[in-house]
């Protein structure tokens, strides 16, 4: 939003984060007419604790396989019932990181 009730394009680095956000938490299947678009993150805190940065990984790759950047570190600081998801990718030598709740 542009704060006036329009939208503004998202471009550069910024569009590559709201990207990459989006498919982070988009349930895959959640779109018939895309049903590989997103990720199965909402898994995670269903797995054991020990398992769950493994499964947030494997996620996080699978979800962003399209995209046009590198992960180099999905970190998880889980209390249990919620968790926060970082990711640090690489986008055209910029490093980038976007951070969510799971």
């Amino acid at each position: 939003p542009d704060g006036a009730g329009g939208l503004v394009r998202a471009e550069g680095a910024e569009g590559v984060l709201a990207r990459v956000l989006f498919r982070l938490t988009a349930r895959r299947g959640g779109l018939s007419f895309l049903p590989e678009l997103g990720s199965e993150l909402h898994k995670v805190l269903r797995e054991r604790p020990s398992a769950r940065l493994a499964a947030a990984q494997q996620y996080v790759a699978a979800a962003l396989e399209e995209e046009d950047v590198t992960v180099t570190d999905v970190s998880l600081e889980d209390n249990g019932t919620s968790a926060r998801l970082t990711v640090t990718l690489i986008w055209q030598g910029e490093q980038l990181s976007v951070t969510t709740t799971l």
